[in-house]
C-alpha cells in the first residue's frame, strides 16, 4: 500500500500515477460493471461508480451526524438549529469525500496541487451544500407532516410502544428532505468536479 502525497503546497506532484493509491474489495465489481455497461466510456463509468461509493460514505457520515446532533445538542426546534446541523454534517462529509476522491476516484490527477484541488472541490461542495441546506430548510416541516403518518405504522412494528414526540415530524422531515437533496447534489458534485477540479485526467 502506498501513501499519496497530501502536503498542502502549491507545487503539483511530478509523478504520474494511473492506479488508485490503494486497493479495496470494491475495485473488482466496480471495474467489472463499468466494462460491461460502459463500452468505450468504461473508465468514466468506473469513476462515477467510485464517486457514488464515496458519496454513500459521505452520506452515512452526513446523516449520522444529523441524527446524533438533533438527538443531543441541536434539536430541530428552529431554523437556526436545522441550518447549523446541516452545515456541521456537510463540512465533515466534504472533508471525507475530498480525501477519498483524490486517493481513489482520481489518483492520476496530480498536475494540480492538493491545495488548489481542495479549494475547487470545496467551492463546488459549498454550492451544492447551500442548495441542499436551502432545500431542507424550506421543505422539512411539510415533509415531516406528510411522512410521519405514513412511517408511524412501520416504526411501531419495531417499537410497539412508540409515541411520536413533539419534534418527531421535524426530525423525519429533515432527514427525508436531505436524502432527496443528496441525489441532486451528488450529480452536481460529480460533473462539476470532473470537468473543473479533475479536468487534467483523460
Amino acid at each position: 500500500m502506498t501513501t499519496p502525497n497530501t502536503t498542502l503546497t502549491d507545487t503539483p506532484d511530478t509523478e504520474t500515477n494511473t492506479k488508485p493509491s490503494f486497493r479495496n474489495p470494491l475495485d473488482i465489481p466496480i471495474t467489472f460493471v463499468a466494462k460491461r455497461i460502459g463500452g468505450s466510456k468504461s473508465k468514466e463509468i468506473e469513476r462515477f461508480l467510485r464517486f457514488a461509493v464515496v458519496g454513500v460514505t459521505g452520506a452515512m457520515i452526513d446523516i449520522g451526524l444529523v441524527y446524533v446532533l438533533q438527538a443531543t445538542r441541536l434539536p430541530p426546534i428552529n431554523q437556526l438549529n436545522v441550518a447549523l446541523v446541516n452545515i456541521i454534517a456537510f463540512t465533515c462529509a466534504v472533508i471525507s469525500n475530498f480525501i477519498w476522491t483524490r486517493m481513489w476516484v482520481y489518483p492520476e490527477s496530480r498536475s494540480k496541487s492538493v491545495r488548489r484541488q481542495l479549494v475547487q472541490f470545496a467551492f463546488i461542495s459549498v454550492v451544492g451544500g447551500v442548495g441542499r441546506t436551502t432545500w431542507v430548510m424550506a421543505t422539512h416541516m411539510a415533509a415531516g407532516v406528510l411522512l410521519l403518518p405514513l412511517a408511524l405504522p412501520f416504526i411501531q412494528l419495531v417499537r410497539r410502544n412508540y409515541v411520536p414526540g413533539p419534534l418527531a415530524s421535524q426530525k423525519l422531515g429533515s432527514l427525508a428532505s436531505m436524502l432527496v437533496a443528496m441525489v441532486f447534489v451528488m450529480l452536481w458534485n460529480f460533473f462539476a468536479n470532473r470537468y473543473w477540479t479533475y479536468n487534467d485526467v483523460t
